[in-house]
Parts: structure tokens; sequence; C-alpha cells
């Protein structure tokens, strides 16, 4: 219950961060130099403005979480609903049909397991800079979520993938396959809603995954541009002045960052304790 609090404050700020963030850090206009590197308000000689403090462009840190926890979660959601579309998909389809095509997809999961999603990263922010190079913030979020999502469908592949191999010798499958259903409508109508029990509980967990994934690599330098406040590079701007003296900079985006993948993990494990029948 504590993490499902959490994780729905989290998640509320974010969506509602223009609404509930007491500044924008993205209104250049309001922006003072003279306030880089405040204290939090509670610290001596800390403005009562900011509660968490600035960092070293004057922006509001609470409120530059809210913005930067709605930009991680955001590029987390799409890439784990894109790697669910295809890992389920193609999960299905080597399960299934088996044969050559399971031969094929499950070689294929093998192959991309090898390539860790920083490295993938690196290798299509590169590729993006040298065919435009003029482009590169636009494409910075395109960048986070391909990344994310070609390493991240293989898990759900394999896992939809063991389940169908169960599922498609079972009576029902069978009798729909006597009365001459098609083979996608069997896999759509009948297959499909019982396997997607441990893709839900994968699906959960992989979210925070992907947050700390997408926090990597903008801490890295790959991820979201500096101008748009992400939780990496929050905890990259901070790193900077972490031994100088100004620690909240960098140590309420971690704490951020912590408490959001700490939370959905909770609630990940929750989920598959719920969803297991020999459980309960």
């Amino acid at each position: 219950m504590v993490a499902a609090l959490i994780a729905f404050i989290c998640v509320f700020c974010a969506v509602f961060a223009p609404w509930v963030a007491p500044h924008n850090p993205f209104d250049l206009a309001t922006l003072e130099l003279s306030n880089a590197r405040l204290p939090p308000a509670w610290m001596e000689g800390g403005s009562a403005r900011f509660w968490l403090g600035t960092e070293d462009q004057g922006r509001d840190i609470l409120s530059a979480l809210m913005y930067g926890a709605r930009i991680s979660l955001a590029v987390g959601v799409s890439s784990v609903v894109l790697s669910v579309l295809i890992g389920v998909s193609l999960g299905l389809l080597a399960g299934f049909l088996g044969g050559w095509t399971d031969t094929v997809l499950m070689r294929l999961c093998d192959v991309m397991l090898s390539f860790p999603p920083i490295l993938i990263a690196l290798l299509i922010a590169g590729v993006g800079r040298a065919l435009f190079p003029g482009a590169q913030d636009s494409l910075a979020f395109g960048v986070l979520v391909v990344s994310i999502t070609l390493t991240g469908w293989v898990q759900y592949a394999r896992t939809v993938r063991g389940s169908t191999l169960v599922e498609r010798n079972k009576e029902y499958v069978q009798a729909a396959r006597v009365t001459g259903v098609p083979p996608l409508r069997i896999m759509r109508r009948h297959v499909l809603p019982n396997v997607m029990g441990p893709v839900l509980v994968l699906a959960t967990i992989q979210v925070a995954t992907a947050i700390i994934t997408e926090a990597t690599l903008s801490f890295l330098g790959v991820g979201a541009p500096v101008t748009s406040p992400s939780l990496g590079t929050l905890i990259r701007n901070g790193n900077d002045y972490l031994f100088s003296g100004e620690w909240w900079i960098t140590i309420f985006p971690g704490a951020m960052l912590v408490l959001i993948a700490l939370s959905v993990n909770l609630l990940g494990d929750w989920l598959r304790d719920a969803l297991n029948p020999r459980l309960r």
C-alpha cells in the first residue's frame, strides 16, 4: 500500500506537472541566474520559494523533478508498450506455429540479448548525428524509445512463447481447430487472453527498468537533451556540484528515481503474487 501511494503521487505529479509544479522550468523568462544553486528552504539562507533548492541555472528543483519524472515516465511507458506489442506478437507466432518460425525468432532473441540498450543507444545516436546533424535534440527521445524497445521485447517474446506452447495443446484450442477456426483468430481470441497474465507482471516491472535505463542514457549524454530536464539529465548536471557543497542538485533527483523504481517494482511483485493461483 505504501508503494502504491508513492507510485500514485509520483505519477500524479508527473502527469499534472503544469498545474501542480510551483514553477515552470521551461519558461526562460522566469529564470534568474541570481537564484542559481540556492539551498533548500529549510536550510539556513534558503528561499521559501524553493523547497528543494535550485540548480545551476536557477530552476526550482521540485518543479524540475515533476517535469523530469514526466519525461522519464513517458519514455519508460512508451518503450514498454512497444516492447509488449512486438514481443507478444512474435512470441505468439513462435509458440503457436513452431517449426522454422520458432527457430528463427528464438535465434533472433538470442542475438538481441547480446546487445545491451546502452550500446544500441550509442549506435543509434551516432548514426542519427551523422545522418541528421541538425536534429540531435528532436531525435533524442526517439533514440531512447527505440534503444530500450529493441532489447526489451525479447523477454516478452520468450515468456509468451513458453505459455503458448502449453496452451496450444489444450482441448479448447484443439476444438477450435476442428471446427475450422483460422489460426490467427485462435491466437487472437483464445490463446492471447490466457497468456497475458505473466506479460502484465513483466510489463509492470519493466517500466521501472526502462526508467532506470533512460536515466542512465541521459546521464551519459545520449538520452534526453539538456533543455528537457529528465531525471538522468538532472543527476548529470548536479554531479558537477556534488563535492562542492551543493548536494541537493543531484541527491533529490536520485532519490526521486529510486522512489519511482522501487515503488513500481514492489507493485509488480504484488501483481505477480495476486495473479499466481498457487499463492491464493
